[in-house]
């Protein structure tokens, strides 16, 4: 038994590399499925070499086989073809490579194919993959298509063809890649990932004539499907012809049944929206007339209204209400001054007859002492008293004098007459 390994006791090469062969060869014979990737037989050697590719991962492993195994009866062992190997892992010490020693090889069925493409179809669907919310229209009339397809194949021209009749602005941004085998699914994946970082690209095409369910397995490889969902760019599908369903179809946004409904599917057609666009116009037209004539019919019928066809007319209607009542309240206004001036002389009149002034005209006289009180009784007076009388035309001083008038009441007399 070998000590184990340290800085100062490391193993050597040779002890390393038996080690892993021994590790390896405990594994004992494995059945793996997988994608005949390269074949290889060397004239009369009795030895084939292949390589077994994973179609799901970028991962392949080197298989060597018998000339017998290879070609056994029945079996059509060929690049592309899906096999079944029973086979005993193998390290080779003297290179330190790993490879697989086949002693039976089968192919897989087309019914198996089929199986298989469900499984995939199943665990993709649950992940929501192919859910139709996930699903994005397309533009109305992309400026730049990417389309990826095969060289000079007749998809290609059939896209190309189709739409540039359909709308001649239409450019394409064209990646060619193998459509069939087992290099297939990943030069698809680099022709979807360069064109979907491409800004200017508004939508990607993948189109591919028609084939078997083999020739057509690449479009179901669960990368492909992947990379098809994960595209930020709006992906159609036209794969194969209207019967034809690979699971790609089911991740893409539109799935167009041959690659010319594809190209129907991202461009109008150039002669039907001019006819939409005539229609329109002529609908727009038809609309702004018919508003223009409804507004020429109300103009003229407010303009012939009474009110705006003569406007003054309403004025002079107008004009005789405002001089009726000027002429109204001139009216009442004068007839009742006149009647608060004979009011006024009546009141005037009224006071004149009843004023002392008045009664003095008559001949009567008011009798004042010197301090302007009035003498009312005879016997409220003094003889010799100064008083004063007033009359019609002014004031007189008197004085009382009882001895000139027989009457015992007091007797007035003028200062002249006293001086007499």
């Amino acid at each position: 038994m070998t000590s184990p390994s340290s800085p100062e006791s490391p193993w050597p090469v040779r002890t390393v590399a038996r080690k892993v062969a021994d590790w390896i060869g405990r594994l004992g014979e494995v059945w793996v499925e997988g994608q005949v990737a390269q074949l290889s037989r060397r004239g009369g050697a009795a030895t084939v070499f292949l390589t077994l590719r994973d179609p799901a991962a970028d991962l392949s492993v080197p298989v060597t086989c018998h000339r017998d195994v290879a070609e056994r009866p029945g079996l059509e062992l060929t690049e592309g073809a899906r096999v079944v190997v029973r086979a005993r892992p193998d390290y080779y010490v003297a290179r330190g490579s790993f490879s697989l020693r086949a002693t039976e090889i089968r192919a897989v069925g087309l019914g198996e194919l089929l199986a298989r493409i469900e499984r995939i179809r199943r665990l993709l669907a649950a992940e929501g993959l192919f859910d139709t919310a996930r699903k994005r229209p397309l533009p109305f009339a992309p400026g730049v298509v990417g389309l990826v397809t095969g060289r000079d194949s007749a998809a290609e021209r059939d896209v190309l063809v189709t739409a540039r009749r359909r709308w001649p602005a239409v450019r394409f941004a064209v990646h060619h890649c193998v459509v069939q085998g087992p290099q297939a699914a990943g030069n698809v994946i680099e022709g979807l990932r360069r064109l979907d970082a491409d800004p200017a690209v508004e939508v990607i095409v993948v189109a591919r004539g028609g084939g078997s369910v083999e020739d057509l397995l690449p479009f179901s490889d669960e990368g492909l499907v992947r990379a098809v969902a994960g595209c930020r760019t709006p992906v159609v599908t036209a794969v194969g012809h209207e019967t034809d369903t690979t699971l790609v179809d089911h991740a893409a946004d539109v799935r167009a049944a041959t690659p010319t409904d594809a190209a129907h599917r991202i461009v109008p057609e150039i002669g039907e929206q001019r006819r939409l666009v005539d229609g329109l116009r002529a609908r727009a037209r038809h609309l702004v007339t018919t508003r223009l004539e409804q507004q020429v019919r109300w103009l003229e019928s407010v303009r012939t209204r009474p009110v705006l066809a003569s406007p003054d007319r309403l004025l002079h209607g107008r004009e005789d209400d405002v001089l009726g009542l000027r002429t109204r309240a001139r009216r009442t206004l004068t007839h009742r001054v006149e009647g608060a001036e004979r009011d006024l002389e009546h009141a005037r009149a009224r006071v004149a007859a009843l004023s002392p002034a008045a009664t003095l005209e008559r001949g009567y006289a008011v009798v004042q002492r010197a301090d302007g009180a009035l003498v009312r009784d005879p016997a409220d007076v003094a003889d010799g008293e100064p008083l004063r009388v007033r009359v019609a035309g002014g004031r007189l001083p008197v004085r009382v004098d009882r001895s000139a008038d027989p009457d015992p009441g007091p007797v007035a007399t003028t200062p002249q007459e006293d001086s007499a």
